[in-house]
C-alpha cells in the first residue's frame, strides 16, 4: 500500500507549515491563550481567507475544496506541531461535519468562510465517557423546543457563536435512539441559559452549560428528531482520529526540541547527548513517535469505512497515540531536566498539550476498552 502524498496534499502541508512557521508566533499565541481573548480572530480568518483549510475536507458546493480524511491527517498533524490553539476540531472537523449531515448548509458554508465558531456540548456530568448517556431533555412546547439539562467541559464554547447540543427526546439515558441535535445561537438565547467559561490546562477555552427551560424555535433541531445518534458516533471518532494527528505532529516537536537540547546541554564536558542512556530514551522516543504516526494512519484510512471497522481503528489508534503522548511528554520533560516545566521553553506547553490529548474524545482506557469490545464481536 503507498502511503505516500500526493502532489496536492504535499503543497497543501507544505503551504500551511509554512504560514504557520512565519506567521504564528508561539509566544503571541500563549499570551492570547492566558491573558486574551483565548485564541486570535486573525489568525483564524486566514485560516479561512489565505489557506482554505476550514473547508478542506468538505465538497466544493459547500464552499470546500473537496478534501478527505488524508487532507484532515495533513492539517491537524501541522497544527499540533505549531501548537495552535484556534478551534479547528472542534469547529472544522466534529461541528462542520455534524452540519454537513444535518444538511444544515447555511451554517455550514459561514463556518467554511471562517465567519462562525460552532461548537459541540455533548458531555454530561453523569455520562463518563459515552457520548450516548444524554438525560439532558427536550421536550415540544407548540411550535418550540424546550431544553432542560447540563453540559460539561464543552470545548471551545467560550470563542462561539453557536453550540451544538444533544438531547433526548424520547427513550432512556442510555439508548441510541431517541438522541436528537440542536443548534443554540449563544448571542440571542440569554433566558435559560447559563454559560460558565474557564481556561483549561493546556491553555485553551471550555465552557459548562447549564440550560433551564432554555426556549428554541422548531427550525432548531437538526436532522431527524430522535435520530441524530450515528452521526454523533461519527463525528467523535472523526474528531478522535484529528486529534491522534495532531498529537503525532505535536510530538514530533517536542522530539526535536530534545534532540536538539542535548546536543547544546553540557555536563562533565561534553553533551548530554553523548550519553549512551541518554541516547536509548531517545531512541524510545522516535520509536513511540513513528508507531503512534502509523496508527493515526490507520484511523484517517478507515473514516470513512463501515461503522465497526471505523470505530476499531480510531479506538485502537487513540489507544496507541495516548500511551505514546504519556511516554514522549513525560521523557522530553526528564531529559529537559527541571526547565521542561517552564513557562519559558515550549516543551512545557507541548508537554500539557499531550497531557489533555490523551482524555479528548475518549481516554486510553475507554479506547482500549472500547477496542476490545468492537473486537470480540
Amino acid at each position: 500500500m503507498d502511503f505516500t502524498l500526493n502532489d496536492e496534499q504535499e503543497l497543501l502541508r507544505n503551504g500551511l507549515s509554512r504560514f504557520l512557521a512565519t506567521r504564528y508566533d508561539l509566544e503571541q499565541s500563549r499570551s492570547a491563550a492566558k491573558t486574551g481573548a483565548g485564541w486570535q480572530p486573525d489568525i483564524w480568518r486566514a485560516f479561512a481567507d489565505e489557506l482554505g483549510i476550514l473547508g478542506a475536507t468538505l465538497p466544493e458546493e459547500h464552499g470546500g475544496i473537496g478534501g478527505g480524511p488524508v487532507e484532515l491527517m495533513v492539517i491537524a498533524e501541522a497544527l499540533g506541531h505549531a501548537l495552535v490553539v484556534e478551534p479547528y476540531v472542534d469547529t472544522a472537523v466534529v461541528a462542520a461535519g455534524l452540519l454537513r449531515r444535518a444538511g444544515a448548509t447555511d451554517l455550514l458554508e459561514a463556518v467554511v468562510a471562517g465567519h462562525t465558531i460552532v461548537t459541540l456540548a455533548a458531555t454530561e456530568p453523569t455520562s463518563g465517557e459515552h457520548w450516548r448517556n444524554v438525560t439532558t431533555r427536550a421536550e415540544r412546547d407548540g411550535e418550540h423546543w424546550v431544553l432542560t439539562g447540563t453540559k460539561i467541559v464543552s470545548a471551545s464554547t467560550p470563542l462561539a457563536s453557536h453550540v451544538l447540543v444533544t438531547a433526548r427526546t424520547s427513550g432512556q439515558q442510555a439508548d441510541v435512539d431517541g438522541i436528537s441535535l440542536f443548534v443554540v445561537e449563544l448571542g440571542s438565547a440569554t433566558a435559560g441559559i447559563e454559560l460558565h467559561h474557564y481556561r483549561t490546562i493546556d491553555d485553551r477555552r471550555a465552557s459548562d452549560i447549564v440550560l433551564d427551560g432554555l426556549q428554541l424555535p422548531a427550525a432548531a433541531l437538526l436532522g431527524d428528531e430522535g435520530d441524530a445518534w450515528p452521526s454523533i458516533a461519527q463525528a467523535r471518532d472523526e474528531g478522535a482520529a484529528a486529534i491522534c494527528a495532531e498529537a503525532v505532529g505535536c510530538m514530533r516537536k517536542v522530539l526535536s526540541d530534545t534532540v536538539e537540547y542535548c546536543k547544546q546541554r553540557q555536563q562533565f564536558g561534553q553533551p548530554i547527548g553523548s550519553f549512551q542512556v541518554l541516547q536509548h530514551r531517545m531512541v524510545d522516543m522516535y520509536m513511540e513517535v513513528e508507531q503512534a504516526a502509523a496508527a493515526a494512519l490507520l484511523a484517517t484510512l478507515h473514516l470513512e469505512a463501515d461503522d465497526i471497522t471505523r470505530a476499531r481503528a480510531v479506538s485502537a489508534a487513540k489507544a496507541t497515540v495516548g500511551r505514546a503522548a504519556q511516554f514522549v511528554g513525560q521523557q522530553a520533560v526528564q531529559l529537559h531536566g527541571g526547565m521542561g516545566m517552564t513557562e519559558e521553553l515550549a516543551i512545557g506547553h507541548y508537554f500539557k498539550r499531550l497531557t489533555a490529548l490523551q482524555f479528548e474524545f475518549g481516554s486510553t482506557d475507554h479506547h482500549v476498552t472500547r477496542y476490545a469490545e468492537l473486537t470480540a464481536r
